[in-house]
């Protein structure tokens, strides 16, 4: 079956557990909880830019660290 075989399957609805190998299935990225302190003034601007694109702010700060991370923004200036 070809991929978008298998995709139109499953948007439609359809089982899709024989065309995939379970026993071999794993998760790419483990998740790992952190707590994070913002100040107020912050945590309302990352809800007003989150609201304005339609997304939550978690997906928000995520999808803006790892576009920091993958641009190599390790050399923070004091």
């Amino acid at each position: 079956m070809k991929a978008k075989e298998f995709d139109e399957h499953f948007d439609n609805s359809g089982d899709i557990e024989q065309f995939v190998d379970l026993e071999r299935a794993f998760r790419p990225n483990k998740i790992k909880r952190v707590n994070v302190d913002f100040p107020l003034w912050m945590v309302e601007a990352l809800d007003r830019e989150a609201k304005h694109l339609g997304v939550t702010r978690q997906a928000l700060v995520k999808v803006w660290l790892a576009n920091c991370l993958e641009k190599g923004a390790h050399g923070l200036r004091a």
